[in-house]
């Protein structure tokens, strides 16, 4: 982080916005990607964050596990819940929240402490808002599944279990604010304990909700509703207590509602970006279902669907890392010590992805008997496992780079590239391929492959060409503004 500047105005020529001239072009030189205190940074970092991240995806999962030893019906019904319940909702709220990776990590690298916890409450308020607008789309829920030709008990089912859980989203909503808050300091080490302690307590108010109670179903997403408001109290208390947090927490302010137009400038444009991806995932699940064979199909895309999710959640550590290190370095005035946090995060990213995949080449059958018994879509997924490798790799390129995005605050830009990437090359070669060509799922996969590496290319050549955005401070009236130069 950069140090203080004088109180005097800084005049500032354009040409400083890219750093020395001398050091212009050598942020992927061999000393700045191998800078090992970077790197130490980065991976103490990156390491909390996927642990974060894992315990808040198992309490969902879990609850659909309980379900799903109710029954069938109730497997059916809490696994269409849940997947209605990540496109709709928690997708979003993360993609909302990913604005505060812009607007904290800035203000926390430019020493402009105040704002973060403006921009936090200005973020709840949002996140609150549009939880109230995905609530109610979730209690017609029966109605819209029951429209896009789903069997109406399991609609039934999943509109049951989707009612209980939305007080959750509303958690889950101020959970990710809080989460990018303190991510943006790097303050993380609260957050594992705070997500591992209401993780292990979770199995016992499930167990005892579907099993004891008698409420089933019910009791399953109910566990899940209560343990995300316990992470969300808990960690709300944290930072209402810390000594630690007291520059950049000074307690509620009416100050917050003037942040909101400003938060929604980023905010919305990051959930698109978030959502645009997602998305495209799930669409291809269901071009999956109309293949010839669509059973087995659609077991092996909603595999290699959920082996990809869980494999980017490694690549979300540390893409968290690469935000808030390029956003404080970019907050301090420092655009080539920020390129130099994206250079090591992508190294870092080729070496993950080097052991996710040497972990699958080996590990393949194992893997996907944690899925089926059946032995056909065990063979067919071996056949699967080149593909994903090249799919994780291209996912983990641009998931670094997609942070950078967010750090840099050109999100707006991102969104349309995930739009045109996505469903005008990936989903479309997918489509011709999976079924005109009919190389069927792998044809699917081939064409979200397709769409990742033009995302990345995309991506990579908006990073190489825009000018950096470089963050000074002056002081003017007596309060610190930026000057965005």
């Amino acid at each position: 982080m950069s140090s203080s500047k004088s109180p005097e105005t800084v005049a500032l020529l354009r040409k400083g916005s890219h750093g020395n001239e001398g050091a212009k072009g050598r942020w992927w030189s061999t000393r700045r990607v191998l800078d090992l205190e970077e790197a130490k940074h980065q991976v103490l970092l990156s390491l909390p964050m996927i642990i974060c991240n894992v315990s808040y995806y198992s309490i969902t999962l879990v609850s659909v596990m309980f379900a799903g030893h109710l029954g069938e019906l109730e497997l059916a019904g809490a696994t269409l819940a849940n997947s209605w319940a990540g496109v709709t909702g928690f997708a979003f709220m993360i993609g909302l929240s990913g604005a505060l990776e812009t607007l904290c990590g800035q203000d926390f690298g430019a020493k402009l402490y105040r704002k973060l916890g403006l921009h936090l409450q200005a973020s709840c308020i949002i996140s609150c808002f549009f939880s109230i607008i995905i609530s109610i789309l979730w209690i017609y829920a029966e109605p819209i599944f029951i429209w896009l030709h789903q069997d109406p008990r399991i609609s039934k089912t999943a509109a049951i279990y989707l009612r209980n859980l939305i007080p959750g989203l509303f958690a889950h909503g101020f959970l990710q604010n809080i989460l990018r808050f303190l991510q943006a300091q790097s303050i993380v080490m609260p957050l594992v304990w705070f997500s591992i302690l209401p993780m292990g307590t979770h199995f016992g108010i499930v167990y005892g909700l579907v099993n004891w109670t008698g409420i089933g179903l019910k009791g399953a997403s109910m566990a899940a509703s209560i343990s995300l408001w316990i992470l969300f109290v808990s960690l709300a208390m944290y930072i209402a207590c810390s000594k630690q947090l007291k520059h950049t927490w000074e307690g509620l302010s009416s100050e917050s509602f003037r942040h909101i137009l400003t938060f929604l400038k980023v905010a919305l444009p990051s959930a698109a970006m978030h959502c645009l991806e997602d998305w495209a995932f799930e669409l291809l699940v269901l071009l999956a279902g109309l293949m010839p064979n669509s059973n087995i199909s659609t077991s092996l895309i909603a595999m290699c669907v959920n082996t990809e999710t869980i494999a980017f959640m490694f690549t979300c550590g540390l893409s968290a890392a690469a935000s808030t290190r390029v956003a404080n370095e970019l907050g301090g005035g420092n655009p080539e010590k920020a390129k130099t946090a994206m250079a090591m995060a992508l190294k870092l990213s080729t070496i993950l992805t080097l052991a996710v995949g040497l972990t699958l080449a080996f590990g393949h059958n194992v893997w996907a008997t944690f899925f089926t018994d059946s032995s056909l879509v065990v063979h067919q997924f071996a056949s699967f496992v080149p593909l994903l490798v090249v799919s994780i790799t291209f996912d983990s390129f641009q998931g670094i780079l997609s942070a950078v995005t967010r750090g840099c605050g050109w999100q707006h830009l991102a969104v349309w590239v995930n739009l045109g990437t996505y469903y005008f090359i990936g989903i479309p070669i997918a489509c011709h391929l999976g079924f005109v060509l009919q190389l069927y799922d792998k044809g699917l996969w081939i064409g979200i492959i397709c769409g990742l590496f033009c995302q990345g290319i995309a991506l990579l050549s908006i990073i190489l060409f825009r000018p950096w955005p470089k963050i000074d401070l002056s002081v003017k009236g007596g309060e610190k503004t930026r000057v965005f130069v």
